[in-house]
């Protein structure tokens, strides 16, 4: 086999809409868009919850109440079973290694340790945040676990 012989997977690739190819192909003439107005004009296209400039029903309603979502703290899980498949007895276990493991992904404010599964090896956890079941089982294993307060804001976070 060589370069000129791979091709695509039946089924893989499809024929582009071809439009304003004659009135006989079904989307000649006006493509598919109608008779003149907004959306029949090239770059017409309106916004979500555009009302034609009627005054969009997201202002009408009052708003009411507080959310405090911005300022949660979002922990990246990771939860004991998956320490024990993937690291050796004895492991200085941080975020950047959990990271580089591709156990945890994305952006977070901290790593949190949860107690699912058991554990026969000695870790030494690093994490911002752990159950009390996740602590229980690692220091009867005979390992360790500290506990990291990052300050943010001027205010240290809570545990």
């Amino acid at each position: 086999m060589r370069l000129h012989d791979l091709k695509p997977n039946p089924g893989a690739k499809h024929r582009r809409k071809r439009l304003g190819i004659g009135e006989s192909s079904g989307k000649g003439k006006t493509s598919g868009k109608g008779h003149k107005g907004q959306k029949a004009r090239s770059g017409g296209s309106i916004r979500p919850g555009f009302e034609g400039g009627q005054m969009p029903l997201i202002r009408r309603l009052p708003k009411r109440g507080f959310t405090n979502a911005a300022f949660k703290t979002v922990y990246g899980v990771i939860n004991l079973d998956d320490l024990e498949k993937r690291f050796e007895d004895g492991a200085a276990i941080n975020e950047k290694l959990l990271r580089g493991a591709g156990l945890v992904r994305g952006s977070f404010d901290g790593v949190k340790l949860l107690g699912r599964g058991d554990v026969t090896k000695k870790f030494h956890v690093e994490a911002d945040a752990v159950s009390a079941s996740a602590k229980e089982k690692i220091e009867k294993a005979g390992g360790s676990i500290t506990l990291i307060t990052k300050k943010e804001e001027g205010k240290a976070k809570k545990k």
